[in-house]
């Protein structure tokens, strides 16, 4: 491809349209080759169909190959973090970094674009692992799955299925919360990776209340918080 030598790393779960010049249309299935995983929830890579490079969400992707728990330097560690179940509906772009009105206006809007592909591509059962350093988000979807259907009784977590992970630095999460009105519904914005100036919303549904992960969030910032402080000012 013009000269370089790439080789396929993942391929597209979903059609996505861009809105930004930085940004490169997908197509279902269309060839990927990643290039820079940023800490965001963000690509940067090449369509291998179109020839077309540039960002595009990191959710709208699947590897090919197996990918390491290590995603960052400060990687969530397990036995170290709050652990919560839910399903992940989508992400939005928004136009601030924080408030209420923001959050719910992004919930409202990815709960109505997800009614309208419920059917055809269910939301992703995933985990969400929460500490000082940040929120790990790992798709269970296909462990579900075949946990669910398989007929042996037997069957353990040593057995080989693929799961998506994707992890949000602390530092580039800037606002969370619950739906005021409906508590199972719970949402962060984040900071996009390139850009001060540019947010997305992320939001999710449990079958209980989300108000502990607001809450484990919140403890989460108030230790990152301090950890700066006593960095930034140390107490010999």
């Amino acid at each position: 491809m013009n000269g370089e030598l790439k080789e396929q790393t993942h391929s597209a779960l979903f059609k996505f349209v861009p809105r930004h010049r930085d940004e490169i249309q997908l197509e279902v299935n269309d060839p990927l080759c990643v290039e820079n995983q940023a800490d965001d929830f963000w690509y940067e890579g090449i369509n291998m169909r179109s020839g077309d490079r540039g960002a595009f969400p990191a959710y709208y992707a699947r590897s090919l190959v197996d990918e390491s728990d290590d995603l960052s330097e400060l990687s969530v560690r397990d036995e170290t973090c709050d652990k919560f179940n839910l399903y992940f509906l989508g992400s939005v772009e928004v136009t601030s970094h924080k408030g209420n009105d923001v959050l719910c206006h992004a919930m409202h809007e990815i709960a109505q674009s997800r009614r309208r592909t419920l059917q055809t591509t269910p939301p992703a059962y995933v985990c969400l692992l929460v500490n000082h350093q940040g929120i790990k988000m790992m798709d269970q979807s296909l462990m579900k799955k075949h946990a669910t259907s398989s007929s042996d009784v037997s069957f353990s977590s040593s057995s080989k299925v693929k799961e998506q992970t994707h992890f949000f630095q602390l530092r580039n999460v800037s606002f969370c919360g619950h739906h005021p009105r409906n508590d199972k519904y719970f949402a962060f914005i984040t900071r996009h990776p390139d850009s001060a100036s540019r947010f997305a919303c992320h939001a999710f549904v449990s079958e209980a209340s989300t108000r502990p992960v607001a809450e484990s969030v919140g403890r989460a910032f108030s230790a990152f918080y301090r950890e700066f402080l006593e960095c930034q000012h140390p107490v010999e």
